[in-house]
C-alpha cells in the first residue's frame, strides 16, 4: 500500500498538493454546467457533481467563486448539468478554458444545444442532462456548493461515457 503522507496530529489537514494528487485518483464523471438568462449564457466543465436526494430530486454542483461563470449562474438562478458523452471530450476541454478559450460564445459554438424547462442550454447527445433551479448554496473555502432542484431530465441512448481519472479523460462503453 502506498501512503502519500499520513497525518499524525488530529485536526491537522494535509497540504493542498497532496490533496490534489489524491483527488486525481478519484474517478469522476465529466459535466458541462450551463446557464442562460438576463446575465447571459455561460458554462464551465466540472467533475464535482453528485446526487443529494431523490425527494425532492436534488444535485449538488461545486463551483469556484473565481470562475468566469460564477456570477451569471447565481444571478440567472438556473443551470443544466450535462454529463458529457465520449464524443464531447474536446467540447469539455473548451468549457474548461483549455487553450485560453474564455469567450462564452466560442465555447458554445462547438456543441448542439436545446432547451428543456428552465431555458438553460442542454447539450444534445449528452449521456444525461439535468435541468435545474438553484435552491440554495453554501460557501466552503474557495468554492460554493450549489444545491440544485431538478425540474427535467433528458437522456441519450447508446452513447459512450467520459470520466476523468489520473488527470486524463477515459471513455466508457455501456
Amino acid at each position: 500500500m502506498n501512503v502519500l503522507r499520513e497525518v499524525e496530529m488530529p485536526g491537522v489537514l494535509v497540504d493542498r498538493q497532496l490533496f490534489r494528487s489524491g483527488m486525481a485518483r478519484l474517478a469522476a464523471g465529466v459535466n458541462i454546467i450551463t446557464s442562460a438568462g438576463a446575465n447571459g449564457r455561460c458554462g464551465f466543465t466540472a467533475s464535482a457533481v453528485c446526487s443529494v436526494t431523490d425527494d425532492p430530486p436534488t444535485l449538488m454542483v461545486c463551483i469556484n467563486r473565481g470562475s468566469q461563470s460564477y456570477e451569471a449562474i447565481k444571478a440567472n438562478g438556473i443551470l443544466c448539468v450535462n454529463t458529457v458523452a465520449g464524443a464531447h471530450e474536446e467540447l469539455s476541454m473548451r468549457f474548461a478554458g483549455a487553450n485560453g478559450v474564455k469567450d462564452m460564445e466560442t465555447r458554445f459554438a462547438g456543441g448542439e444545444w436545446q432547451e428543456l424547462v428552465t431555458g438553460a442550454p442542454s447539450l444534445a447527445g449528452a449521456v444525461v442532462s439535468f435541468d435545474c433551479r438553484l435552491s440554495h448554496q453554501v460557501a466552503v473555502g474557495t468554492h460554493d456548493v450549489l444545491f440544485c432542484e431538478v425540474v427535467a431530465v433528458h437522456t441519450s441512448e447508446d452513447v459512450e461515457g467520459l470520466v476523468y481519472f489520473g488527470r486524463k479523460f477515459h471513455r466508457l462503453s455501456a
